[in-house]
């Protein structure tokens, strides 16, 4: 057998994602590449490790013992590598974070200099559901996750980031002859919800409780860039955070409509298991954050004080 170590690579990928497309995306490689690394890595196995059925790509169970093999032997060689630059005297290691998908419009901006002033260290970022980001943690399979509440069963050590302020949004062409009344604009306008379990849907679900509305047309979307296109293209209106909504707001594609008692104002929190035993990348960037922070709020997020 002559793999390479780009194949394992590549097979890995497919077999996390189970998606010869999404795998090329992530590893910014051509589909067609992806798809020749995979058949010349297949052709070194007398069984196969992948199946097709009703155009799904699945991994065999063999394809799966594979994967398991290919990830232990890319951490052998990303620890070789570390090592190196260890010796070297440059911080190396894996740094490993998980974030609700609100938080993609957040945590780059607390990692980018970080990175950059770190070339050996490598990072993992998930992008997913709250539901993942805890399990993931519940797991150990991150250092940190971000959220904006904490979660209940996990005894969890934090540093704050900044606000997370939620606003009742809807698209430009939405009108009012007058001031709309919450009982209207909850009560009559079709509202987008997040799915369970997402904290801006608890924090929806709890302001209409307290005001005691009866929701009557209810959308419920998986993403918050979801709910925005939904937004956008007028199928209704949502309360959403501020900061994943910038630019439709600069190009007045969004409007935010006051309501009394908005915006719901919660924090985003970078959290880790008080069990966890940081790795020397990990500690040393939460020395950073808490060094840098309040520069990167004060150089990057100061717009969000305009609403």
């Amino acid at each position: 057998m002559h793999y390479t170590l780009h194949q394992l690579q590549i097979f890995l990928k497919i077999a996390q994602i189970q998606s010869v497309t999404k795998a090329s995306e992530e590893l910014h490689l051509t589909q067609p590449a992806v798809s020749i690394q995979l058949k010349n890595f297949q052709d070194q196995f007398p069984i196969p490790l992948t199946e097709v059925v009703g155009r799904k790509l699945y991994i065999t169970d063999f394809g799966k013992e594979i994967a398991l093999a290919a990830e232990k032997i890319l951490n052998e060689v990303y620890e070789i590598n570390y090592k190196t630059l260890a010796f070297q005297g440059e911080l190396s290691g894996m740094l490993k974070i998980s974030v609700v998908s609100t938080a993609k419009y957040v945590m780059p901006y607390f990692l980018s200099d970080f990175m950059k002033n770190n070339p050996g260290v490598e990072l993992i970022m998930d992008v997913t559901n709250k539901a993942r980001v805890v399990k993931s943690l519940e797991l150990n399979e991150v250092d940190f996750a971000l959220v904006s509440v904490f979660p209940k069963k996990l005894k969890v050590n934090c540093v704050e980031l900044m606000p997370n302020k939620l606003f009742y949004v809807g698209n430009r062409d939405l009108k009012f002859k007058s001031a709309p009344g919450k009982k209207k604009l909850f009560e009559t306008i079709p509202l987008i919800y997040r799915e369970q379990g997402s904290a801006t849907r608890k924090a929806m679900e709890t302001f209409i409780s307290k005001n005691k509305f009866s929701v009557q047309k209810k959308i419920e979307l998986t993403s918050n860039e979801a709910v925005k296109q939904a937004v956008l293209s007028g199928l209704g209106c949502s309360i959403m955070p501020l900061i994943g909504i910038k630019n439709e707001l600069n190009n007045k594609d969004l409007q935010i409509i006051p309501v009394r008692g908005l915006p719901i104002t919660t924090t985003w929190n970078l959290i880790w298991l008080k069990s966890k035993k940081l790795s020397p990348a990990a500690k040393a960037y939460l020395d950073f954050l808490n060094s840098e922070k309040k520069g990167i709020i004060n150089q990057k997020f100061t717009w969000i004080n305009n609403f």
